[in-house]
């Protein structure tokens, strides 16, 4: 039986509308540098949504330096048009974190820099210009968390299972997970992961704060794809202020945390498409809020929000 994931992978690209390497060849003949990427780093788009594949299966797409390189330049400059961006892993893994041959020859010079790399590397993913959903499947290993972890939104296959095996391997994580992942499922349950060795599955995982949804195995892009074509439909002010208010805010003070949230909130609500979409909303043209519980009917709700 084939690997589910691998299709739904070629299905989705397939259907992509233009896959951006090196180069890209001009109307008028000529080819005009995108991004310069190494091939473990496969950026394609799908309209508004760009889709960022980590690209070497024959390591479960362990993370080097070019790697991390890649995913800077790609999530530092993203595509043109680009308004939301999936990440996922090629091969039966999303990935299984640093490539272990690459530390084991690493003096300690050498691996301090590969850490503030990949910090760095990292960090445009979780403040970069648009939200990032990740589609995680298999092996959601080490730095391989730690990606997923710097992602807004995070859907796992059933496949997925998550593991910080460091301790065992007598190192320590070293792309921001110390930082990110507590804020996910809390300092203790880090703890026990580092020091014991134990694993998540999908489905402990997204109830522990590891993913937000979980998804039949090979569904994962198509879904990462079409939470991320929601989000594009958002205003850009809205969702720029969810990606670099709203997390600030939440590690702030209460006291500033309030000040900043009505500073947003009023620059918000004064934007020109925000009136336009309240305006369309008091005027019926805009859709209710509604939630449908398993078995029972849809029920709409006229909110103000």
């Amino acid at each position: 039986m084939g690997n589910p994931t691998v299709t739904s992978t070629s299905r989705v690209e397939s259907q992509a509308v233009r896959h951006l390497g090196r180069t890209r060849k001009e109307g008028n003949g000529t080819n005009r540098t995108t991004l310069d990427l190494p091939d473990s780093v496969v950026v394609s788009q799908r309209g508004a949504v760009t889709l960022v594949r980590l690209s070497r299966p024959a390591k479960r797409n362990a993370i080097d330096g070019e790697m991390i390189a890649g995913i800077e330049a790609v999530f530092n400059s993203p595509p043109e048009g680009t308004r939301a961006i999936v990440v996922h892993g090629e091969g039966s893994h999303f990935c299984a974190g640093a490539d272990l041959a690459l530390v084991a020859a690493a003096d300690g010079v050498a691996a301090l820099h590969l850490s503030r790399i990949a910090h760095q590397g990292f960090d445009r993913i979780e403040h970069g210009a648009v939200p990032v959903v990740a589609a995680l499947h298999g092996a959601v290993i080490g730095g391989g968390l730690e990606i997923a972890a710097a992602a807004h939104i995070r859907v796992a296959e059933r496949s997925a299972f998550y593991a910080l095996p460091e301790g065992m391997r007598g190192i320590f994580v070293g792309g921001g997970g110390a930082v990110r992942l507590p804020r996910l499922i809390g300092a203790s349950r880090m703890i026990d992961m580092m020091l014991t060795g134990r694993t998540y599955s999908a489905g402990e995982g997204a109830a522990l704060g590891f993913s937000q949804y979980v998804v039949e195995d090979g569904e994962g892009i198509s879904k990462a794809i079409e939470l991320a074509e929601r989000i594009t439909t958002n205003a850009t002010l809205s969702n720029f202020a969810v990606l670099q208010a709203l997390p600030r805010i939440a590690r702030s003070d209460p006291e500033a945390g309030l000040l900043m949230e009505s500073l947003m909130w009023a620059i918000a609500a004064n934007d020109a498409e925000a009136k336009a979409r309240i305006h369309d909303f008091l005027q019926k043209r805009a859709a209710k809020v509604s939630h449908r519980e398993p078995g029972l009917p849809m029920r709409p709700f006229d909110t103000a929000e």
